[in-house]
Formats: C-alpha cells, structure tokens, sequence
C-alpha cells in the first residue's frame, strides 16, 4: 500500500478512527490494532512476505527473552549470533543471492574455468533492509544491556511491523521506539496537527517535486548517449532532487502519520543539500541508516580511534557496506566506495565535525564562503548520484566523460524542455521554502505560524492545489521500496 494511494487514503482514517474511538480505553486493544492494520498495510503488496516478519518477530522475541535469564558469555554470544545470522540470512537470500552468484560465475570465467549455475527468481521483499534492522537493533541492544528485553508479545510486534516506517524507514531503534508501545497514549490535537502537516509537506516532496524530476531523470539518463553534457548534468541534478524529494518525502510522511497515533519518530532528513562538507552531509541524510552503521559497526570496528590505517580502513568499511545495502550491484558499492574518498579528507585532518550547527543559523543568508562550500559539496553529491542511479559501471562513467565535453557549455537540448522549465522553477521554490524551514524538523514546521490565519491557510491550500495539480494518473512507487 503506497503513502500516495486512494487505498491508504481510506485505510488511514479507518484505522485513525478504530485506534482512538474504539479501542483507547485499552493500551494491549492498541496496540493489537496497528500490528493487525501493520500486518494488513504490508499484505496489501503480497502476504505471502507477512510470514518473514512473523518469523523474525518470533526469533528475537524469544532471543531476548533468552538473553534475559542467561548469564554464560559465551551462550549469551550463540544467542546474539542466532538472531544476526537468521536476520542478515534472509536478507542476504533475497537480496543477494543472484549478485553472489553471478560474480562467483564471472570470476571463474575470468580465470578460464567455466561453471554452469542457475540464478533463481527471486522476489525482493519490500521493506526487508529496513524491518531486519530494525528487529536486529533488539537484540544487540538487549545483548550488550542497554534495552531491558520484553515480555509483552503484542507491543514487540507492534514495534517490528509499525506500518508508518515499516518498508522504507526511519529504521528506528528500540531504545526509542518499543518503551513507547508501554505507554498509555491520549490524543493530543496539536500533535496531530503538526503530523497532518508534516504529512503534507511529504506529499507535496513526492508527488510535485519527486515525481516531476523523475520524468527528466529517467529520459536523460536512460538516453545518455543521445544529450549534450549541459543536458547530462542537469539529468543527474534533477535525479538528486528526485531521490531527496521521494525518500525525504516517505520519511515526512511516516513520522506525520505517527504523531497522529501519538508516537514519535526519529528525524531521518535533516535538510543535507545545504551541507557546507560531506561530513555534514552524512550527519543529515538517511539519519536512521548512518547512526545504525556507526553504533553497530563503525564504533565495534574501532571508529576513528588508532592510526591512520584503522581510520581509513574503518571509513572504506562504513561507506561500503552502506552502499551495499542499498542494493545488489556494483553501482552501489562503487557510490558508497567515493563517499569515502571525499569524506576522508575531512577526518585525516580532523576538520569532520567544524560545522555542527545549521548553516547561517539565525540568518537570512550564508556568507560567501558558505554559499560555496555548499555548492561545492552539492556538486560531489552529485557526482555520487551518477553512479547511484546508473545502470552499471560502465554506464555511470561514459555518462561522466560526456559531461566533460565542449557541449558542456551549450544549452540542454531535450524533449519536453519547456515543461521541464516549469520543474525548475518548482525546485527553485522548494529549496526557498526549504532555506526558511531549516532550522526546523521539516521546511513548514515553524514556517507560516505567526502569519495572519487567512494567508496561513492560503499557503496551505496553495500546496494541497498543487499535488492535486500534479497528482500521477498512475500512482508511483517510492525510490526506497526497491532497497
């Protein structure tokens, strides 16, 4: 069931309705309630898949309560080792299996020695990277003593199956999330004000700057060969905008559905195109992911802790196998491997955390100098994109070269330029709203709450007009869905 459907349009209020009309006297009736709207949310693609989150609900439910009442060390390590294994086992099936195969192939051919293997078709559960995370975030944390394990079956399901970020985050972690299912929860209207808002702002991320980029994205990039290196570069801009509109987009829409039911999330998006250095970039987007892989990864390696080598090495790891989450090819990994070479600089000089703070805080503008370390910056992102949405290395590089040519400078020649014009202005719009809005959790947080109500009101009517202007005859998944 997609954010941006007629069926989640009416499955939201039904399920809004029954939670705080029907069943609020009862915090288990609750609680039961979004594991059963969950379970029918995530059947909606293919119930067949429901079966893997009941089976690793199951797994670390009982690891937990487990590792409880075990003291051994080394039974203790067998429990933890179970849960990752079964977890990273089934993502490593469905994900992987075909990749793994197809190089183990190519390597033996490469060396003369021919194999015959069958790879399988294979189904990519929606949601898998981001659910066995999360569930794997339990059980390390219950290991290493940092989250009491719980014997509340229902409110640990609820916590693993919340349809808000089931299938493309934020992956949220125990610690924030489960303690919250505890909790009696009251309606609270300015909460849900601000989640109906925050939902808004999502949709209008999606469907009127996402989708519209989307169009341009996939005809220059899926025609490379055909476009001037000008229109190959406003390609990969428009696929930035995509991707950050879309992911951002499910992200706002996620966290504003929660807050309706009286749950907090975590910020995934923290405004990252107005980043002054890739370090900071890192610290603003895809929050959930970047944290998870430096609290259970890059700090167990060692962090920046050690010489030069371990640092380097541990940066190369970090980068890598984020890129490889994010899919089977070597597009990804090859995305993952340049963010390390352009964030390394940063940490060998130990300037990777100067800019902690929002840019131009309390500002209307940034200095000079800013505005250029953001451009900068955006222009690596950029770049990174290019291989991020290529469809293979050779792809990504042939389109690179035909940047760096002498129509580099001429104007971009496409069909359908004209409208694309109106896209650009949409973007140019966006990111003005976004400058005002980003000191905030999201761009229209804060911004319009002092204004007169009537033209409050008028701004929100202006963003509801255009998604309906906007809105795809054909409703279009988001990007992540795919990772």
């Amino acid at each position: 069931m997609l954010f941006n459907s007629i069926d989640f349009a009416i499955f939201l209020p039904i399920v809004f309705i029954l939670y705080w009309f029907v069943s609020s006297k009862k915090l288990k009736l609750q609680n039961l309630l979004i594991v059963a709207a969950s379970y029918l949310f995530y059947g909606w693609w293919d119930w067949r898949f429901l079966s893997l989150i009941i089976f690793s609900t199951l797994v670390d439910y009982t690891i937990g309560r487990k590792l409880k009442s075990e003291e051994n060390r080394t039974k203790r390590k067998t429990l933890l080792w179970t849960s990752i294994i079964v977890n990273l086992g089934f993502l490593g099936f469905f994900k992987y299996y075909n990749f793994f195969l197809d190089n183990f192939v190519s390597a033996f051919s490469f060396f003369g020695a021919e194999i015959s293997a069958s790879s399988l078709n294979i189904i990519l559960p929606v949601g898998i990277s981001f659910y066995t995370f999360q569930t794997l975030s339990y059980s390390i944390d219950v290991y290493k003593r940092k989250l009491e394990p719980t014997d509340d079956f229902i409110a640990f399901s609820a916590f693993v199956s919340f349809f808000p970020q089931l299938v493309a985050g934020p992956i949220e972690r125990a610690t924030n999330l489960l303690p919250q299912f505890y909790k009696k929860r009251t309606f609270d209207y300015s909460k849900a004000v601000d989640g109906m808002r925050q939902i808004l702002w999502g949709l209008f991320k999606k469907i009127v700057i996402a989708d519209n980029c989307a169009q341009y994205a996939n005809l220059i990039f899926n025609n490379s060969s055909e476009y001037s290196g000008s229109t190959l570069v406003l390609g990969a801009v428009f696929f930035s905008f995509q991707i950050y509109g879309d992911f951002s987009g499910y992200s706002d829409i996620a966290i504003g559905t929660s807050r309706l039911f009286g749950f907090n999330l975590m910020q995934n998006f923290n405004f990252p195109y107005f980043s002054r250095d890739i370090a900071e970039f890192w610290r603003r987007w895809h929050i959930s992911l970047s944290t998870w892989f430096r609290d259970y990864l890059y700090i167990p390696l060692g962090g920046s802790r050690g010489g030069t080598w371990m640092k380097v090495r541990n940066t190369f790891i970090i980068f890598i196998v984020s890129g490889f989450w994010h899919g089977a090819n070597w597009t990804f990994i090859v995305w993952g491997a340049l963010n390390a070479v352009f964030f390394l600089p940063l940490l060998l000089t130990e300037n990777n955390r100067n800019n902690l703070k929002p840019v131009a805080q309390g500002k209307v503008f940034p200095s000079v100098k800013e505005f250029a370390f953001m451009l900068l910056t955006f222009g690596l992102i950029v770049t990174a994109w290019i291989f991020f949405r290529a469809e293979n290395i050779g792809h990504a590089v042939s389109y690179i070269s035909d940047i760096f040519s002498p129509s580099l400078f001429s104007i971009p020649q496409f069909v359908g330029r004209g409208r694309a014009f109106v896209v650009i202005v949409l973007i140019g719009i966006f990111v003005l709203l976004e400058w005002q809005g980003r000191e905030g959790q999201y761009a229209i947080d804060n911004l319009g709450q002092n204004w007169y109500r009537p033209i409050r009101w008028s701004f929100y009517a202006s963003i509801i007009f255009a998604i309906g202007i906007f809105m795809p005859s054909v409703e279009s998944p988001f990007i992540y869905f795919q990772f």
